[in-house]
């Protein structure tokens, strides 16, 4: 034996970068990597390797914060792609779209169909900045006209961390199984704090009544959360006090970062006349 190996001949081995393969991991391919990226004929399995996987989904990011960075602020709009032009719904996010922008926020929706294009329509006839994040799903669906800065992606968390990191606030339109999902992520994300704790609207108190009184009656009573929980949900059926939500919010938020600045400055000022 020899440091634990037995003696005799090293086993084969291959290196693809900081990748060791041994023995039987040793591809037949002895193909190099800068070989692989400049030879154009072969096989594009690799399109559909993990690693590659890891960079596109790396570029999702990139191209999500580079587009959104400059933003300034927003809010996320959710709602139902099967909402009819005509349905009193379309035009109450047709108006809040319009509210948001006049007040000063930019509005980002999924970028589809129904109540998404309404909010997106309300803002850009408002003159506001009217966002659409897309998905690739397996049915057509473009983002829609009223989309002023679009960007479609691959990968739900992707589109996901977008929508969160970007907004002073989330409004949720009635809406399917895609919007209840945006709605519980919202929350859990605000509950444990993985996000700064902001406005999570449900828009439609006849919608959503069901659902609330589901969350009251059984999941609280049966201490699956708990009654501040209820809190972090606001209710309303109307655009003005909507808007009303997230403009104290965000004031109230703003005061509270300025007393922590100071409180800070000041900590730091007095280590800096101990040290002295």
């Amino acid at each position: 034996m020899t440091n634990g190996r037995p003696e005799g001949k090293l086993p084969a081995e291959r290196h693809r970068g900081p990748v060791v393969f041994r023995r039987r991991q040793v591809e037949a391919d002895a193909a190099t990597t800068d070989q692989r990226l400049l030879d154009s004929g072969g096989p594009t399995d690799w399109l559909h390797t993990d690693p590659w996987r890891v960079l596109r989904i790396q570029s999702e990011f990139v191209e999500g914060f580079g587009l959104l960075a400059e933003l300034g602020p927003a809010v996320s709009v959710f709602g139902s792609a099967r909402t009819d032009a005509e349905h009193p719904e379309y035009q109450q996010a047709r108006q809040l779209g319009a509210a948001l922008s006049r007040a000063g926020y930019a509005v980002i929706t999924g970028g589809g169909p129904g109540a998404m294009e309404a909010a997106n329509r309300g803002a850009s006839e408002a003159g506001g900045t009217s966002v659409g994040l897309g998905i690739e799903l397996p049915f057509e669906q473009r983002l829609n006209d009223w989309v002023d800065i679009g960007l479609t992606f691959r990968y739900f968390f992707a589109r996901k961390t977008m929508f969160v990191k970007y907004a002073q606030a989330f409004v949720i339109l009635p809406g399917g199984f895609g919007t209840l999902d945006e709605l519980f992520e919202a929350l859990t994300l605000v509950q444990t704090r993985k996000v700064t704790r902001f406005p999570v609207i449900l828009f439609g108190e006849q919608y959503w009544s069901g659902l609330l009184d589901w969350i009251r009656g059984t999941m609280l009573p049966e201490a699956k959360i708990g009654a501040a929980d209820l809190e972090l949900i606001r209710v309303t059926s109307d655009v003005e006090e909507a808007v009303s939500i997230i403009v104290e919010a965000d004031a109230h938020r703003s005061a509270q970062e300025l007393t922590e600045d100071a409180a800070h400055a000041e900590s730091r000022s007095a280590g800096a006349g101990d040290a002295q």
